[in-house]
């Protein structure tokens, strides 16, 4: 099989994989959000900022740091020098976790009454930090199944650990339901921390059943893993230091607008609980691609191949263009149908209405940023990120005692577009393409908005709320029109953006 077969075969194996997860992660958040409401999401999600900032000191950059040595390694011809790179890899990640789980579950009851001011987060808190080991080591497995494109074996522990997870956590929030909000959120607190255990335990298993290389051992140095996982790690701390101090601002700044403690936690949890979800989901088909670019570039550039860096970098952003154009028109003519239809909730179709138009600049950004990483720009990564981030902490406290949080949203929208401006800026001073802004992007976003008001107006009998069966069947009708103009286009002009019926311009 060529490398260009095996990455189309790996990344098609892994978006259904995610695809499937994501939106049994769709349904299932939405089941969540109905039997625990969204209070207990808002207390879930605001949790989840210092979870997220003990995970980051947890993993301090190990899964990246293993994908690109293990991805270098092989693009150098010296496979012997895997083990050994695990070996280092796993001891790295079981310093940094075992510290951050033993701060978390230490400090839990300061964490809730001082950061979060809320004292229903202690023993949540203290439940997670047991997950912060295994969710270490898990990343190190995870970094290497990508490195070496064992992709069948990481997408068996993803569809494995998933149908866990949910299974535990029905259980859980079920006996839960009619308790409280404290009750509910712990429940999916140890949900959470069971599946984390489960996830390392089968990693594991696959990896030590995966064949090793016996060719030549090389002699790796720790400070390899660390010279590659500590700039990570310094930008992921920060930049997670200052979302947790952002999220723990937007409820706190939203009482200032005039919200009580419920009223700000569940505006917190529709928009940020409920609406994003949703503007995310369908980039599970560019994720999934993006998470193999990694190790891609990582190999071209071990092997100075620019011109193959070159191709595939115009390749990646003009297939995200003319995916990510249609989905913002559908996700934004259908949001009110959408957010009722999951979520029984108008304001979260409001929200992902007003998410959607940033969508492909969303996407864009996150293609870029793996290309990025994947020649070894982390390091300018990592300042964009930080900067990205110290202004929206800035902007949180600015729009939100004035605008609510639709003031959260402008500051979603605005920094989205500054950290992909600078992103696209310096992958393209790095690997010098060129794409066609017209055919990647103007035309699909006409044959969208065509297809999606083709189709509105001939279910508009099923009304605007309409069924979720109705709903799908309108969205899918659209997407095939939309396929069918975009069939068309191409008869009519190649990729170049020539009509057929001439040739195109000889770059001499």
């Amino acid at each position: 099989m060529t490398n260009r077969r095996k990455f189309f075969y790996n990344a098609t194996l892994l978006t259904a994989v995610a695809l499937s997860i994501r939106t049994v992660n769709l349904v299932f958040s939405a089941f969540i959000s109905r039997k625990i409401g969204a209070e207990a999401l808002g207390l879930y999600t605001l949790i989840g900022s210092i979870y997220a900032f003990a995970i980051t000191f947890a993993t301090s950059g190990i899964n990246l740091t293993v994908t690109r040595l293990v991805a270098g390694a092989v693009g150098e011809g010296k496979n012997g020098e895997i083990p050994r790179i695990m070996r280092h890899a796993v001891g790295y990640a079981l310093i940094f976790s075992c510290f951050a789980a033993v701060v978390l579950f230490v400090f839990a009851p300061y964490f809730a009454a001082t950061v979060l001011k809320d004292a229903r987060a202690e023993a949540p808190l203290r439940a997670l930090a047991i997950s912060l080991i295994p969710i270490a080591l898990s990343a190190c497995f995870s970094g290497y199944f990508i490195g070496v494109k064992k992709i069948i074996r990481s997408s068996l522990v993803q569809v494995s650990s998933q149908i866990f997870k949910i299974s535990v956590t029905v259980i859980l929030v079920i006996n839960a339901s009619g308790q409280g909000v404290a009750e509910a959120t712990m429940a999916l607190c140890v949900a959470t921390t069971l599946s984390e255990i489960f996830t390392f335990v089968l990693s594991f298993f696959q990896f030590i059943t995966t064949k090793k290389p016996n060719n030549k051992a090389y002699e790796t140095e720790f400070s390899a893993v660390t010279s590659v996982a500590l700039p990570l790690a310094f930008s992921a701390y920060i930049r997670s230091a200052l979302l947790t101090v952002e999220h723990v601002l937007i409820p706190r700044r939203l009482k200032l607008y005039g919200d009580s403690d419920a009223e700000a936690l569940s505006s917190y949890g529709t928009l940020h609980g409920m609406a994003l979800p949703v503007t995310l989901y369908p980039m599970t088909l560019l994720s999934s691609f993006s998470s193999l670019l990694v190790p891609e570039f990582a190999e071209s550039e071990a092997a100075k191949n620019q011109k193959r860096l070159k191709r595939i970098c115009e390749e990646v952003i003009r297939a995200s263009l003319r995916f990510a154009a249609p989905v913002a028109v559908f996700i934004y003519l259908f949001a009110e149908e959408i957010g009722y239809c999951v979520y029984s909730s108008y304001s979260a179709g409001h929200y992902i209405a007003m998410l959607a138009p940033v969508i492909p600049i969303m996407y864009l950004d996150h293609v870029t940023d793996a290309m990025l990483k994947g020649v070894g720009e982390q390091v300018y990564s990592m300042w964009v990120n930080i900067s990205d981030s110290l202004l929206s902490v800035f902007l949180i406290w600015i729009l939100l005692p004035k605008m609510g949080i639709s003031g959260y949203a402008v500051v979603i929208i605005v920094m989205e577009g500054y950290n992909f401006l600078l992103s696209f800026f310096r992958l393209k001073k790095r690997v010098k393409f060129s794409i066609k802004s017209l055919f990647s992007f103007a035309l699909p976003l006409l044959e969208a908005l065509l297809s999606a008001l083709v189709s509105d107006s001939i279910f508009e009998f099923s009304g605007k709320l309409t069924s979720p069966i109705l709903l799908v069947a309108k969205i899918v009708f659209a997407v095939c029109l939309f396929l069918a103009l975009n069939l068309l286009e191409n008869l009519f002009f190649n990729k170049n953006g020539h009509p057929c019926n001439e040739k195109a311009p000889i770059v001499r």
